[in-house]
């Protein structure tokens, strides 16, 4: 499936959260080669590098295989251009998180409705440390 237009905002995200820049990776496969959980990652680690190239960010984001990322830093240390796909993961995962539970558009809100509505870091906080 080919996207008909690149996710460039969602790349950008990850991008930033990550600190990582998908152009860096040249599909040399060492990454998935000594990636102990690879085989079982749909997509493995050099395809969803090479998915965010292709401006798949999208596709990349909603796979099972960022949640099986171990962040075990074996695909950064073998990587010749230094890329850690598992903060790449890492940041999908939060992009998801942050698109499935956002509650609030902080730019949606108007000045007056601010003093009815909790604080964004109380409300944050009490999803991550509640049940």
């Amino acid at each position: 499936m080919l996207a008909s237009q690149p996710d460039l905002e969602l790349i950008q995200q990850i991008e930033a959260l990550s600190g990582q820049r998908a152009s860096e990776c040249y599909q040399c496969g060492s990454c998935t080669a000594g990636c102990p959980v690879g085989e079982m990652m749909d997509p493995p680690p050099s395809r969803g590098m090479r998915l965010l190239q292709l401006g798949r960010a999208q596709e990349l984001v909603e796979s099972t295989g960022i949640w099986l990322c171990a962040s075990c830093v074996v695909c950064a240390t073998r990587c010749p251009r230094g890329v850690d796909y598992g903060r790449v993961a890492e940041a999908c995962r939060a992009a998801r998180l942050r698109a499935k539970y956002s509650r609030v558009d902080p730019d949606t809100i108007a000045v007056d409705e601010t003093e009815e509505i909790p604080q964004q870091a109380f409300v944050a906080g009490f999803r991550k440390f509640s049940g």
